[in-house]
């Protein structure tokens, strides 16, 4: 059911993104009197052969064109008359152009039109942050609350070097307000990126390496958590099998000895083995100490002090969640605040697909872990439809998919963009044998790029 699920989100976000960029290319068109023939979402072909099981799901022709919904669940395309693409060739359009077909038209409306989806995509992008940044505010955890007690340092942190009870104070050198700010693009993304660290009466520069964020990629790696005391929120049952992929784990039968020993949500865990604990890291770090041994937890219910007795299981869980009691801010904004964040949060995901393109281009970063298909991206949506998430991951998709749109490679916008500035700059068209060369290139880059993200998914999902 969850795979049903984000593949339901994954399909809805594309499909809406979809439409929306090829109305771009649509719309454009229309306002140069050009001509489209067909406005379709999904292929109606054999992706990239026109020719091959040609066949549509629904159509209805209005006016000049024929609008429908293809059998080939991959993007979609508006057929305008007079252009080669992935629809025609440089061969069905041996004569003479036709006034209203694209062709004709003057090189700066061509490079409109050409630019409609990508422009398209951006507004959609910005819209949806902006709405999703007023509607929510912001909720953070402010630097005061997570140096109150300090840092639980997790594997990735340890790694490089810091330490559970360091307090970071600054970052970059520069102040900073919450949380989130620690794991910011232009920190993780930038060069020379570091964290000022007070650990005692020591005040210490810790460096972040150039692939630090390859690392965090991995969801099974720890990164850090604020020091703070809790609660149970949650105790794994034998009925909610749900429950034991908050673990990410494949054996849902460890992870019952809390259960099975009576511990309850609300419950607040004071000792281990009769050794007094005050936070959720001691706790944590106390038990995987005694995987495989019997524990004697000490609580306290509704204010009664009680012991419950438990094996702990070989990798070191006895099943359940905690509630960290740590307090959360909140802003709100006005509609003129969000849309400058909001706009300044959708144009980042351009700046950082840069940053990124550049750490691959480096070796800082590994294209497999740094690129994700279709199965990558339908698991960020995850198995739960939230639609706050969907419209953050939407928004985060429409402008990645402009950005992707612009590059400069045959078939995409970007590449037809090209030959359109050199048109406008020599005064002379490229051919159409070249630019029907350069689609044929551009296709196989498209493909290749596409069975390399695909077969990428595969691996990370099953090795």
């Amino acid at each position: 059911m969850e795979g049903l699920v984000m593949a339901g989100q994954l399909i809805l976000g594309l499909s809406i993104l979809v439409t929306l960029h090829e109305f771009g290319h649509f719309i454009t068109a229309k306002w140069f009197k050009m001509r489209v023939e067909k406005f379709y979402l999904f292929f109606d072909f054999m992706f990239p052969i026109p020719t091959l099981l040609n066949f549509a799901l629904f159509k209805k022709k209005v006016g000049d064109t024929e609008y429908g919904l293809g059998w080939f669940p991959l993007g979609g395309y508006v057929s305008i008359a007079g252009m080669i693409d992935e629809t025609q060739d440089a061969a069905t359009l041996a004569k003479e152009p036709e006034p209203w077909e694209f062709r004709a038209k003057p090189a700066w409306q061509r490079l409109i039109v050409m630019l409609g989806g990508v422009i398209v995509n951006i507004i959609t992008g910005v819209v949806i942050f902006v709405c999703l940044t007023y509607s929510n505010g912001n909720n953070f955890i402010s630097k005061e609350e997570l140096n109150k007690n300090g840092i639980v340092a997790l594997d990735l942190g340890k790694q490089i070097g810091l330490k559970t009870g360091d307090k970071i104070i600054r970052v970059n050198g520069a102040d900073y307000k919450q949380l989130s700010d620690l794991r910011a693009s232009d920190v993780l993304l930038g060069e020379n990126s570091s964290y000022t660290v007070q650990r005692g009466d020591q005040t210490l520069e810790i460096k972040i390496p150039s692939n630090f964020i390859e690392k965090l990629s991995d969801k099974k790696a720890g990164f850090i958590e604020p020091i703070a005391p809790f609660k149970v929120a949650e105790v794994a049952a034998p009925e909610e099998p749900g429950f034991f992929d908050k673990f990410s784990a494949s054996k849902p039968v460890e992870l019952l000895p809390a259960y099975a020993a009576g511990l309850k949500k609300g419950d607040v865990i004071t000792s281990v083995n009769a050794s007094p604990v005050h936070f959720y890291h001691e706790v944590k770090e106390l038990i995987t100490k005694e995987a495989g041994k019997t524990i004697r937890l000490g609580i306290l219910r509704g204010g009664v002090a009680d012991t419950l007795s438990m094996e702990v299981t070989a990798s070191g869980q006895i099943g359940f969640i905690p509630e960290m009691l740590i307090q959360v801010s909140h802003e709100d904004y006005s509609f003129a605040e969000a849309a400058s964040i909001g706009t300044g949060r959708a144009f980042s995901v351009i700046s950082d697909n840069i940053k990124g393109f550049k750490k691959i281009a480096s070796g800082d970063v590994s294209a497999s872990k740094a690129l994700s298909g279709p199965i990558g991206i339908a698991q960020m949506f995850g198995g739960v439809w939230d639609w706050n998430r969907f419209w953050m991951l939407t928004g985060l998709l429409s402008m990645a998919l402009a950005f992707m749109n612009i590059l400069p490679i045959p078939a995409l916008d970007g590449g037809h963009a090209i030959f359109l500035l050199y048109e406008m700059i020599t005064g002379k068209p490229a051919s159409e044998k070249v630019l029907e060369k350069a689609q044929q290139v551009g296709m196989l880059i498209l493909l290749a790029l596409m069975a390399y993200t695909f077969g990428n998914d595969i691996f990370k999902a099953f090795f």
